[in-house]
């Protein structure tokens, strides 16, 4: 089966341009700078080449901290979180290809937000490449406006739909079960889709209709997104939502650095640190057994972190 790389890369650049230039219109202030990058050969980190291109934006109208990150490397052997529950890989060489973003905005009632599509293809010298596409968004909020979550979930289920009635439903519960903090025993946020290891093998799709499913994951999360930007950036809030937020903002911190498989891929090749921890909020805070008062706003927002129907 043919696999065609050059159009997966040339949709994930253009897919990041949109994603920043609709973003950059909603901030209004600040426009996303363009850090591009590449990797010359280095055995001491698996061989590692490629380059990419990372695109930010820091202390906007209404985007504290955002980051647009596309990047495409290849590396002589596939490190150990690749390969853990696929060992007939070890070995291989691979190709990685994809967009990475996470959103963090000023106000408090605009969640957080992230997004990841991406493309693999593992090769042997005298077989057959082994390639996966994988990707999904989830939502982070922390004053939650119920509407914000059936909105966004809409738009997840618009993507997949296409493909399957039962698509949204399966995807949702991965994306459930994959951003669980085991630790807090509870979700990152209100979720939305998660999927790894789509191909031919999983599904008998072929390349063209497994890269489709992509692409429309990716597309829709700007369309799921943008709306609650626009309709929560002009609510007033104070210190104290300031600081729940940026308490909360420590559960993304622990989520990204402990269970997150795209950082532990990239930090396990020796990947390029700034653009695989540019996800990490500017600001955040932790305290010691904090527990919101009951009856607040703050409280309520831990009635979500658990999986639900939201549709």
């Amino acid at each position: 089966m043919s696999i065609n790389i050059e159009a997966v890369k040339t949709y994930l650049l253009s897919l990041q341009d949109d994603i920043c230039q609709q973003l950059a219109t909603e901030d209004g202030k600040k426009d996303f700078f363009t850090d591009e990058w590449e990797r010359a050969h280095d055995e001491g980190a698996m061989g590692l080449t490629g380059g990419g291109r990372t695109r930010v934006m820091v202390d906007g109208a209404v985007i504290e901290k955002g980051g647009v990150n596309f990047s495409h490397v290849r590396g002589k052997t596939l490190p150990a979180s690749a390969t853990a529950h696929r060992p007939e890989l070890a070995g291989r060489s691979f190709q990685a290809l994809g967009v990475s973003l996470v959103i963090h905005p000023t106000n408090p009632y605009i969640p957080t937000s992230h997004a990841n599509v991406r493309f693999f293809v593992a090769e042997k010298e005298g077989e057959e490449p082994v390639w996966w596409f994988g990707g999904g968004f989830d939502l982070t909020p922390y004053y939650l406006d119920e509407a914000d979550a059936v909105h966004w979930h809409q738009e997840s289920k618009d993507a997949c739909d296409p493909f399957g009635d039962d698509l949204y439903d399966k995807y949702k519960t991965w994306c459930d079960d994959y951003f669980y903090l085991k630790h807090r025993d509870e979700t990152r946020g209100v979720g939305g889709l998660f999927f790894d290891d789509l191909n031919s093998d999983t599904f008998g799709w072929d390349f063209d209709k497994c890269f489709n499913l992509m692409q429309s994951v990716g597309d829709h999360f700007i369309t799921a997104y943008r709306p609650i930007i626009a309709a929560r950036k002009g609510i007033e809030y104070g210190e104290r939502q300031r600081d729940f937020q940026l308490y909360r903002r420590g559960r993304y911190v622990e989520f990204n650095l402990a269970f997150d498989r795209g950082t532990i891929f990239g930090l396990q090749t020796g990947g390029r640190t700034e653009s695989i921890l540019m996800s990490l909020p500017p600001l955040v805070t932790w305290k010691y057994d904090y527990h919101p008062e009951p009856g607040t706003e703050e409280a309520k927002l831990y009635e979500y972190l658990t999986p639900r129907n939201w549709l």
